[in-house]
């Protein structure tokens, strides 16, 4: 029969082996340290030495001792550290939290005038996008306000500092992609500007969707390319963004595939400018007035909430945060962990790093060569040992939020970022895995059931300068393995 896996059965707590049994166990060396056959094969086929690969694999119910190698190194997870914010995340702000956004003001407004600023606070809401913002317009102005008197105050500080963005060195040669976007407590439509580009004879034609007015968008230097459309954005190369008055003009370079059409978010022009305008516009078409003093400011005590909206729960924004592998949104959680927790005074991301260390000292988890960043995975500096991740898993599986985690993680050969791989193996439909990629590090984290059904808890990283090139068809193959074992 195949092995019930159940984590909100009664005899849940049973079945899962304690983690710090397994991290004991992993360091008085009881484990075995050897690579499976076929994986060492697939490492030669691969050319990467076998100390490049490290991993933990038991099954989750503690009946066999765990098989590891380096397993107690702090290792590159690349997004695998998703697995860590999700985790915790569910528990400390629990699977109904939402992102919240507010309209305020000092006072009510009276006559249809609001006597000073009208207030756009950020709460770290998942789904503010445009739409969302004009919905949050129309009700204010439905409920009678036409005249803002005083412009319009941002206030994202629900996090320090406001703006973690600023003075941050690029990641890598492509900034503006969606993957790359720090986010901030407003975090409306992330942060990116959407583009229509469409080859035609003449060249590059290019719109913005909205149309945004103060924005001149000038495509005389791209050219057009012999590619398929599916890989423009290997042609494309960084845009200009200069001021220009009350406005911008982005300049786009590159190439663009010729007879292609394709509609395309980017970090392409500061996020306040984009706030404002797109305050001030869509306010303008709802036939509304705003008077001048633009700013970013804190919300100041005494206000009142004219108008609101909830992002999604934290439960569904993850299944999105971890099959698409959404750095942003992952930061975002992650920050958030830090904003519920900060002292005064305290940097959000340190306190964000504080509670999970707390949690981890809860869960019975040695965090020492633990290195924590932005919590998203997409960082050159943050560490986890196999055995570190593998004793995440087991906290979560032996806790109230099990099933949401496993909902939220891609299915092997299905969905997300495995929709594409293992396709063929005995895991297809069953493992459920966060993928991780950097240039230097991949990995695969999460359960893969074996041959009778029983779910092993399964980390596995690729640490080595051709990682990212070489590395996955050795993990596949460790995936393969497990599904195979009895």
């Amino acid at each position: 029969m195949p092995h019930p896996w159940n984590p909100m059965s009664p005899r849940a707590s049973r079945l899962f082996a304690p983690a710090f049994l397994v991290l004991a166990c992993l360091l008085a060396g009881c484990a075995t340290t050897a690579v499976p056959p076929p994986v060492q094969q697939a490492l030669d086929r691969a050319g990467l030495p076998a100390d490049s690969l490290g991993f933990v694999l038991q099954p989750l119910d503690g009946s066999r001792a765990p098989r590891g190698r380096r397993a107690d190194e702090p290792l590159a997870p690349g997004s695998a550290m998703k697995l860590v914010t999700a985790a915790v995340a569910l528990d400390v702000l629990g699977p109904n939290q939402r992102g919240r956004t507010e309209l305020l003001a000092a006072m009510p407004p009276k006559d249809g005038v609001i006597d000073g600023p009208l207030i756009l606070r950020g709460g770290a809401d998942t789904d503010l996008d445009w739409p969302a913002l004009w919905g949050l317009l129309r009700e204010l102005r439905e409920s009678g306000v036409r005249d803002i008197r005083g412009g319009l105050v941002v206030d994202r500080s629900l996090f320090q500092p406001t703006r973690l963005d600023i003075g941050q060195p690029p990641f890598d040669e492509a900034p503006e992609f969606p993957y790359n976007v720090i986010p901030d407590a407003l975090h409306l439509n992330g942060s990116l500007l959407e583009l229509v580009l469409q080859a035609a004879d003449a060249g590059v034609a290019a719109r913005s969707v909205p149309a945004w007015q103060g924005l001149r968008i000038d495509t005389r230097e791209m050219a057009l390319a012999s590619r398929a459309c599916k890989d423009w954005d290997e042609v494309w190369q960084p845009a200009t963004a200069t001021p220009e008055g009350d406005g911008w003009r982005l300049a786009l370079h590159g190439a663009f595939p010729a007879g292609c059409r394709q509609r395309v978010a980017l970090q392409l022009v500061d996020r306040q400018w984009l706030v404002t305008h797109a305050v001030r516009q869509l306010w303008a078409e709802l036939g509304g007035a705003m008077g001048s003093g633009d700013r970013e400011a804190a919300t100041p005590p005494g206000t009142v909430v004219l108008a609101a909206h909830a992002g999604r729960p934290l439960a569904e924004v993850l299944r999105g945060v971890m099959k698409r592998s959404d750095n942003a949104l992952a930061r975002l959680i992650y920050l958030q962990l830090g904003a519920q927790a900060a002292q005064p005074g305290e940097a959000t991301l340190a306190a964000a790093g504080r509670v999970v260390r707390q949690w981890f000292a809860a869960h019975g988890l040695d965090d020492r060569g633990l290195v924590l960043d932005n919590g998203s995975g997409l960082s050159r500096t943050e560490r986890i040992s196999p055995a570190q991740l593998a004793g995440v898993l087991r906290a979560s599986q032996a806790g109230p939020h099990a099933p949401d985690l496993l909902a939220a993680l891609p299915v092997a050969g299905v969905d997300g970022t495995l929709s594409r791989r293992l396709k063929n193996s005995l895991a297809a439909g069953q493992a459920r895995l966060k993928t991780g990629t950097l240039r230097d590090a991949v990995a695969l984290a999460g359960f893969v059931p074996d041959a009778t059904g029983r779910p092993w808890v399964f980390v596995a990283f690729v640490n080595h300068p051709e990682a990212a090139a070489k590395g996955r068809p050795v993990l596949d193959a460790l995936v393969d393995w497990v599904a195979a074992q009895r």
